[in-house]
């Protein structure tokens, strides 16, 4: 495989091989970054923890004024450029941001996530001046706040399909628009939506701003009643016949399709980010609960079963932590390196993040599936006190359940990495191809076993290395066998998705720690040594078992021996690791120290 300096090719990781010392990870943090999480964490502490109950009753006023103070802090314009009142801080910046200010509550969460991404980026990065100057400056600031309308009742996942009309007057000044749009998130509060509607039979949607004036045809549902995020304000928006002046439509006629998309790319790995201090916070309050509740006259995280799901829990964030800074850090990259070849912020911003749309897929159906796995064994671990809506598990779990519908829903995401690797594949900008035929030619001619050396996880990357080639093996033989009726072949497609996922995040994982190592001493690193080797055992079993669905769905006689041989070689340690000495080690430091430690 070839090895790559500084990754600026999204999706890339498949055939190439990363340096350690090329990743971002979260021991990285500059001084100002540490400054900036330090007042988040002030903030979080201060305003959201304590005003738990006044959220969960539905206290939709709380929210805006969170919100407000949230704003007056800088915190709604960090990824917002400087000349719009925004602080302008790096994409890593942003992520950190968003990652410590959403961990303690679900409800101020969502209305930061759709405030700061989908209800302020498109104008952001597909506004003219004279938008960005109107809308983007009072944004930023919190005087004005966002709401995102584009999922109507027909238009879900295929968001293309909306039925929302926008008619050109005669005189040509305005456009009115009429139609119904539901789910959306600060809807209560906000100022400005951003909306997409058809104009006569145009094959794509356009956007547009519209100011909220309920005298010009705009009238708003119930709050809906939810599952969690009870003091996010959720309600339907009504247009009929809003007048909206020319000069605000974003982007152009039809582009609304593309602002969707591009927007979306950027709140899922905003959205991982924002699932990052639940999972600390889960983590750290079970464990608290469980070094204090006493069953057999002994204290219940002493044992193994418990201790078992404490270091799952404590694995699972350190991993997804790894990967969501490294792909922070890849989209920083390719933007400043766009910059630098002219392009301007916009631009930049809008390339840089579409090219690790992948990457960004990947995170968001990963991390959060392990944030509701998370509040899942709190639960466990409180046990009957877990399913009390007095004990903050059973508001964790609830809130946690809606990350895997947002931005698209896990399925939509799972078939869209698939999907997308293979039109980038398809354009010639990633060879698979090449590599694929390689593990071809190594199957028949039979598969060496690599030498191990004493070097620092070297087994687990030659196991990655390995993994890579399960993915080129099965997806090379499907595509060969489908051809293009491939994308039809969901099934098929998410167990690949599934490996591919497993792959990002364990190499995320063993790059952050060895980076770690190299730096700070490989005696430092034990316990991230071992979260990492419990992480690629976890992911090497998933993926056995989706690599033989995969391919006995398929493959049939030599085909199907001979792949399900190499599945078999490919995921074969040399030195398996002891699992459950591993687990008790790293429980054991979670309940030394009362609280996710790494």
């Amino acid at each position: 495989m070839e090895e790559t300096k500084i990754n600026t090719q999204g999706g890339g990781f498949v055939v190439n091989e990363t340096k350690a010392k090329n990743i971002f990870t979260p021991e990285d943090f500059s001084e100002e970054q540490l400054m900036m999480k330090e007042s988040v964490q002030e903030f979080v502490n201060r305003d959201i923890i304590p005003n738990r109950e006044r959220f969960e009753q539905k206290d939709y006023d709380l929210t805006r004024e969170m919100m407000a103070k949230a704003g007056s802090l800088g915190f709604l314009g960090v990824a917002v450029p400087e000349e719009y009142n925004g602080l302008g801080m790096p994409f890593t910046s942003t992520m950190l941001v968003c990652d410590y200010i959403s961990g303690a509550n679900g409800s101020f969460s969502t209305a930061f996530g759709a405030h700061t991404g989908i209800g302020t980026m498109p104008i952001t990065l597909y506004g003219n001046e004279e938008q960005k100057q109107k809308y983007v400056s009072k944004l930023a600031t919190g005087e004005w706040f966002g709401a995102y309308c584009l999922t109507e009742p027909g238009a879900g996942s295929d968001a293309n399909s909306g039925k929302t009309k926008a008619v050109l007057s005669e005189d040509g000044t305005h456009y009115k628009i009429t139609g119904q749009k539901m789910w959306i998130s600060n809807a209560g509060f906000a100022d400005i939506f951003i909306v997409f509607a058809r104009i006569e039979d145009d094959r794509n949607i356009t956007g547009f701003i519209v100011p909220k004036d309920l005298e010009n045809g705009i009238t708003l549902g119930d709050e809906e009643r939810k599952l969690g995020i009870k003091a996010s304000s959720t309600r339907q928006v009504f247009f009929n016949d809003t007048i909206v002046p020319v000069e605000n439509m974003l982007a152009g006629r039809g582009n609304g399709f593309k602002i969707g998309m591009n927007a979306l790319n950027v709140g899922r790995i905003k959205l991982a980010a924002a699932c990052l201090e639940a999972q600390r916070n889960t983590t750290s309050l079970a464990v608290q609960y469980a070094t204090e509740r006493v069953q057999f006259k002994t204290p219940i995280a002493q044992f193994g079963a418990i201790q078992l799901k404490l270091a799952n829990m404590a694995t699972n964030t350190y991993a997804s932590e790894s990967a969501s800074y490294r792909a922070a850090y890849d989209i920083e990259e390719k933007i400043t390196q766009l910059l630098e070849n002219g392009l301007s912020h916009q631009e930049a911003e809008l390339k840089g993040v579409e090219e690790f749309a992948i990457e960004c897929s990947i995170l968001k159906v990963s991390v959060s599936e392990k944030a509701q796995n998370c509040t899942d064994e709190g639960i466990q671990i409180f046990g009957g006190m877990g399913f009390s809506a007095d004990a903050p598990m059973e508001m964790a779990w609830r809130d946690a359940r809606i990350g895997r519908i947002y931005e698209g829903t896990n399925e939509i995401n799972r078939l869209l990495s698939i999907g997308m690797l293979l039109k980038k594949a398809f354009k010639g900008e990633i060879d698979l191809m090449g590599p694929a035929t390689a593990v071809g030619q190594e199957l028949m001619q039979g598969i060496q076993k690599a030498e191990i050396s004493n070097e620092v996880l070297d087994e687990e990357k030659q196991l990655v290395r390995n993994l890579k080639k399960v993915l080129l093996m099965i997806t090379g033989s499907a595509v060969q066998k489908f051809g293009p009726k491939f994308d039809t072949e969901q099934q098929i497609i998410l167990a690949l998705s599934d490996i591919l996922i497993e792959i990002y995040i364990a190499e995320s994982t063993i790059l952050r720690t060895e980076k770690n190592c190299a730096r700070f001493g490989i005696e430092t690193q034990k316990n991230q040594l071992e979260m990492t080797q419990l992480y690629l055992f976890d992911a090497i079993e998933k993926i056995n078992a989706k690599g033989k669905e995969a391919i006995i769905s398929f493959a049939e006689g030599v085909e199907l021996k001979g792949m399900l041989a190499g599945l078999k070689k490919y995921t074969e340690y040399q030195n398996y690791p002891n699992i459950v000495d591993l687990r008790r080690s790293i429980a054991a430091k979670v309940i030394q120290e009362n609280k996710y430690p790494f």
